[in-house]
C-alpha cells in the first residue's frame, strides 16, 4: 500500500462485501481527513450501513483494504477496532430501556475497565474507584451533549432526539478519535437538528474526526467538507457539497428529492 498523507485518518480502498451472492459494496474507495466531517449518502439500499459495519469490524470485507492511522484494520474483531479509537452510534439507538440515562452512557466505558471480575464481584476498593471514575467520565459526556440534568432519568422517558444524544454520549465515553454517526438526524424536529449541528461543530473543535451517514440532505450539505455518494453498493460521486449537488449521477439517484 502507498503511504498515506498525514492528514488522512481513515483510508478505504476497493472494499467489497456480498451477502448470499448480492453485492452490497462493490470496490468502494475513499478517505477521511483528520478533524474533518466527511459524509456518506445514498438512497435506501445503497450500502451505507454495510460500509459502517465493515469499517467497525461487524462484517469482514470480501476484498479490499481499510487503514486507520496507517494500520490495517480490515477483518479485525469489532472490540479490537473500537480499542483503536473508533466509536459509532446506531441508526436505531441500541440503548438499554431498563437503565437510566447515565447507566447507558457508562456502558461505552466497559472496554476500558481495568478491574477484573473478582474485584467487581466482591466490590473491592479498586473496582469502586473505577466505577466512580467511569461514572464521572460518563457525566462529562452527558454534559457535552447537554443532558447532565437528566442523568438519573429512565432512558425510556426521553424523546427520540434526546435518546440519540445519549447514544452519542455513550460513544464519546469511549474517548474515540474517530466518530461514526449513523443517521443522527433521522426523525428529529428542526430545533433538535440545530442542537445536533452545534454539537458536531463542538466535537470537531475538540479534535474529533467524524464520518456522517445521513439521509437529511440540508443537514449533510451544511456540515460536510466532503461527501461520498453510494448507489447500489457503488461509489457514484465524491466531492464538495456543491460538486455533489450538481453531479448528474447523484441527481438521477435522488430523482424527486431535494438536494
Amino acid at each position: 500500500m502507498a503511504s498515506q498523507p498525514d492528514s488522512v485518518l481513515l483510508d478505504v480502498q476497493n472494499v467489497s462485501r456480498s451477502f448470499a451472492g448480492i453485492r452490497a459494496l462493490n470496490l468502494v474507495s475513499f478517505s477521511v481527513k483528520r478533524k474533518k466531517i466527511t459524509a456518506v449518502i445514498g438512497p435506501n439500499g445503497a450500502g451505507k450501513s454495510t460500509l459502517i459495519n465493515v469499517i467497525t469490524g461487524v462484517y469482514i470485507p470480501d476484498s479490499g483494504g481499510i487503514h486507520f492511522g496507517g494500520s490495517d484494520i480490515a477483518g479485525l474483531p469489532a472490540h479490537i477496532v473500537a480499542s483503536k479509537g473508533i466509536a459509532r452510534t446506531f441508526q436505531l439507538e441500541e440503548l438499554f430501556s431498563s437503565m437510566t440515562v447515565i447507566e447507558n452512557a457508562m456502558t461505552g466505558c466497559h472496554g476500558k475497565t481495568g478491574s477484573g471480575m473478582l474485584a467487581c464481584g466482591f466490590a473491592l476498593p479498586s473496582a469502586r474507584r473505577e466505577e466512580k471514575r467511569i461514572r464521572e467520565e460518563a457525566m462529562e459526556c452527558l454534559a457535552m451533549v447537554g443532558l447532565e440534568e437528566k442523568a438519573l432519568e429512565p432512558i425510556s422517558r426521553l424523546p427520540l432526539g434526546e435518546r440519540k444524544l445519549v447514544g452519542i454520549a455513550r460513544a464519546l465515553s469511549m474517548k474515540p478519535g474517530f466518530l461514526m454517526l449513523d443517521e443522527p438526524a433521522g426523525g428529529l424536529a428542526g430545533h433538535e437538528v440545530e442542537r445536533l449541528v452545534k454539537l458536531i461543530h463542538r466535537l470537531i473543535e475538540q479534535g474529533l474526526t467524524i464520518l456522517l451517514v445521513e439521509h437529511n440532505m440540508p443537514f449533510v450539505m451544511s456540515l460536510s467538507e466532503k461527501i461520498v455518494v453510494l448507489d447500489a453498493g457503488v461509489k457514484i460521486a465524491e466531492g464538495t457539497p456543491e460538486e455533489v449537488k450538481n453531479d448528474e449521477r447523484v441527481i438521477k439517484a435522488y430523482l424527486g428529492q431535494e438536494l
